[in-house]
């Protein structure tokens, strides 16, 4: 698995230049983003580590996502993906969060089609929350991928966002 290299690269010193710090929730994703996030450049300087939460005991258990609210969404949402990003941070104390939910497979419980949220939280509050659909024909693999690919451009975007307005 090989991401972007100049991607990973601005991102790795773009959080080093600012001094900052990053941690990552995965459901959906699995482990891809914290893969990505380990083999930037000098990584142990930013990334403090994360967690892939699967089942909804987890996320509860974990994360303080609450039990009634995932239950109702399957734990698939705008607010659980914000949840995640949020108690994440404080988890590992991190500047930066990034949490991700959502399906990479086509299941009834999402009406047969296959999206996640994802959510980046900053200094404590929510800065970006998106949800990205894809085909639903896409291989479960290639989901986890693009959504990977996708959200750390999204990220290199709002870091580029804040150091233009320090």
């Amino acid at each position: 698995m090989e991401f972007q290299k100049n991607l990973l690269e601005y991102i790795s010193q773009s959080l080093m230049t600012t001094d900052e710090t990053i941690s990552v929730a995965e459901s959906v994703t699995s482990g891809c983003l914290q893969l990505a996030f380990s083999q930037m450049p000098n990584a142990s300087m930013f990334y403090k580590g994360g967690l892939t939460t699967y089942t909804l005991q987890e996320k509860v258990r974990l994360l303080g996502v609450d039990a009634h609210e995932a239950e109702e969404c399957d734990c698939v949402s705008e607010n659980i993906a914000e949840t995640m990003a949020l108690n994440v941070a404080k988890l590992f104390e991190s500047d930066w969060s990034i949490a991700t939910t959502g399906y990479c497979t086509p299941i009834r419980n999402s009406s047969y089609k296959i999206f996640a949220f994802f959510s980046f939280s900053y200094k404590g509050e929510i800065v970006l929350t998106k949800k990205l659909e894809l085909h639903p024909k896409t291989q479960a693999l290639n989901a986890q991928l693009y959504y990977t690919e996708f959200i750390l451009g999204c990220f290199k975007s709002e870091i580029n966002q804040l150091l233009i307005l320090k």
